[in-house]
C-alpha cells in the first residue's frame, strides 16, 4: 500500500485522547516563508517537498538547521515537524531525543513553533467558567459530542480557583449534531449552565429558537490555529496541549504555563 506524506503524518499526530477530525489544509498562526536563496538547503527542501507533495495541500513554514549535524528540521502545516537531509531526498519522521540530556528534543521545538497569543483570543466568543477565586486561566476548543471533552470537563468539575474560557469547536465529520447542539448551547438564557449540564451531567440544552452566535467563527478559529481534534487546550503563555488530561496532569501544567 502507498502511503502518503499526509496519511503518514496523521497517523504520528492523532492523540489517543482525542476526537480528531482530517488536519485543515493551511496551518494558521505562522506567517508566510520568505523565498529561500537559491542553491540554499531550504530551497531544495521546499522544492522537494512541493514536487513531491504539493497536491496533498502541503505548506512549508519554516527551514532551519536541525541540532544534528547534517540534518535540517522543516515545519509544515497542520503542526508536523520532521527532519530532512540538505538536498531534500531523505526525510525523518518522529521525536529527535538528546540521549544525555534525557529530553525531547522536538516536542520542545513544537511547543515553541505552535505557540499562540493567548491574550489575542476572542474571549466575548467563549463560553465563561469562574470556579473559586479564577486565578488560574485556561482555553479549551471543545465539541459538544466529543467523549474526551466530557472527561475533561469532569476534571474540571473537580478543580477551584480557575477560569475557563470554552471555545465551540464541533467537528462535524465526527459529530453531525454537535455543532446544532452548540448552538443551543450558546443561545441559551444561561449557556455557562448549559454547557457544563450537557457535559457534567447529561442534561440535554433547552430547545432555542437560534440567536446570533460565533459557533462558525470559532470553528474557523480553530481550523486557522491548525488544531484538528478535541479538546484542544490553549495556556495562557500560548502553549497548546491537544487532548484530554487528568486532574493532577492538568493542574501541574495550569500552574506552570499561566505566564
Amino acid at each position: 500500500m502507498k502511503h502518503t506524506l499526509s496519511t503518514i503524518m496523521l497517523a504520528l499526530l492523532l492523540p489517543l485522547a482525542a476526537c480528531n477530525a482530517q488536519p485543515a489544509a493551511q496551518g494558521a498562526s505562522q506567517p508566510a516563508a520568505a523565498s529561500a536563496p537559491a542553491g540554499s538547503p531550504e530551497a531544495a527542501i521546499r522544492s522537494k517537498l512541493t514536487q513531491t507533495y504539493g497536491n496533498q495541500g502541503i505548506e512549508v513554514l519554516s527551514v532551519s538547521p536541525a541540532p544534528v549535524s547534517g540534518l535540517y528540521e522543516v515545519f509544515l502545516n497542520d503542526n508536523q515537524l520532521v527532519y530532512m537531509t540538505a538536498d531534500g531526498g531523505y526525510m525523518f519522521t518522529g521525536d529527535l531525543i538528546d540521549v544525555n540530556k534525557r529530553s525531547n528534543l522536538s516536542e520542545a521545538r513544537r511547543d515553541e513553533l505552535n505557540r499562540i497569543d493567548y491574550v489575542a483570543l476572542p474571549f466575548d466568543s467563549a463560553i465563561k467558567e469562574v470556579r473559586g477565586n479564577g486565578k488560574l486561566q485556561v482555553a479549551v476548543f471543545s465539541d459538544p459530542d466529543c467523549p474526551f471533552c466530557r472527561r475533561l470537563e469532569k476534571e474540571f468539575e473537580q478543580m477551584t480557583d480557575i477560569t475557563i474560557y470554552n471555545f465551540l469547536m464541533p467537528i462535524p465529520d465526527l459529530h453531525p449534531a454537535a455543532e446544532a447542539k452548540a448552538i443551543r448551547i450558546w443561545c441559551s438564557p444561561d449557556r455557562t449552565a448549559a454547557w457544563t449540564g450537557w457535559m457534567r451531567k447529561g442534561t440535554v440544552p433547552p430547545e432555542s429558537a437560534g440567536c446570533d452566535n460565533p459557533v462558525r467563527d470559532t470553528m474557523a478559529l480553530g481550523n486557522r490555529f491548525g488544531f484538528n481534534g478535541t479538546p484542544t487546550i490553549v495556556f495562557p503563555n500560548g502553549k497548546i496541549v491537544a487532548g484530554y488530561m487528568p486532574k493532577e496532569a492538568l493542574q501541574e501544567a495550569l500552574e506552570a504555563n499561566q505566564k
